[in-house]
């Protein structure tokens, strides 16, 4: 079972996701947990605020290093042996190999950044940064979603068939997936390739390997130099 703490100022933007298609299945199957933790809940005060002006000044707010470590801290004691994240465009790019990584490990615990970030001082408690990409989001909270869904459809039985993690964008030799098709076999004067109505299951998963390495080169040539380097 793969199992993830949220911590964030908006609970409800990660709540609803979770209750959709293949994580709330998920979840249902026990293959997946997640909890949600409001940062505020350890925020002192009637107003319960979890951020300040940054010193020497600049636009902003700044996550403050108080409510948040503390919510760290109690996370840790649920799950002691839990990888602590930070979602940040500081950090270093979530992309396919990670998510397995993660996946194996078993306990995360995500922080959904806000505002300008959080107090340089609470990166003490972080483990790591990731990013999804070099843009900016509003908050962590659509990342930390990209990054449980990532990992959560690599936990065996949670897909409906195993070998489509084998087979996507990313996976084995770290291509790009191939063209899909399916019914009709014509469609507005387009047809399907032949090759994949044959039956021929050799030619067709050479046909498919063509394709995927073309697509890779006219897409993401990027992937074939890593490939080679």
């Amino acid at each position: 079972m793969l199992s993830v703490e949220v911590l964030t100022l908006f609970p409800r933007m990660i709540a609803a996701p979770l209750e959709e298609s293949i994580l709330g299945k998920a979840r249902e199957k026990g293959l997946l947990r997640v909890q949600v933790t409001d940062i505020r809940d350890f925020a002192d005060g009637k107003h319960r605020v979890t951020d300040d002006v940054p010193y020497g000044g600049g636009a902003g707010m700044v996550m403050k290093p108080e409510p948040l470590v503390a919510a760290i801290e109690a996370a840790r004691r649920r799950q002691p042996e839990a990888r602590v994240i930070l979602l940040s465009p500081q950090g270093a790019r979530f992309e396919q190999g990670k998510a397995h990584q993660l996946a194996q490990g078993g306990a995360l615990i995500l922080i959904c950044g806000r505002y300008e970030g959080v107090d340089d001082r609470v990166l003490r408690w972080v483990d790591e940064e990731l990013s999804l990409g070099d843009f900016v989001l509003t908050g962590g909270e659509v990342a930390a979603l990209a990054v449980i869904d990532a990992m959560a459809r690599l936990v065996p039985g949670v897909l409906g068939n195993e070998l489509s993690v084998q087979d996507e964008s990313f996976s084995g030799e770290g291509l790009l997936e191939g063209p899909q098709y399916t019914r009709p076999p014509e469609f507005r004067g387009l047809r399907v390739p032949e090759i994949l109505l044959s039956g021929d299951h050799k030619k067709i998963a050479r046909w498919r390997q063509e394709q995927a390495v073309a697509r890779t080169r006219e897409r993401r040539p990027d992937l074939l130099t890593r490939q080679k380097a």
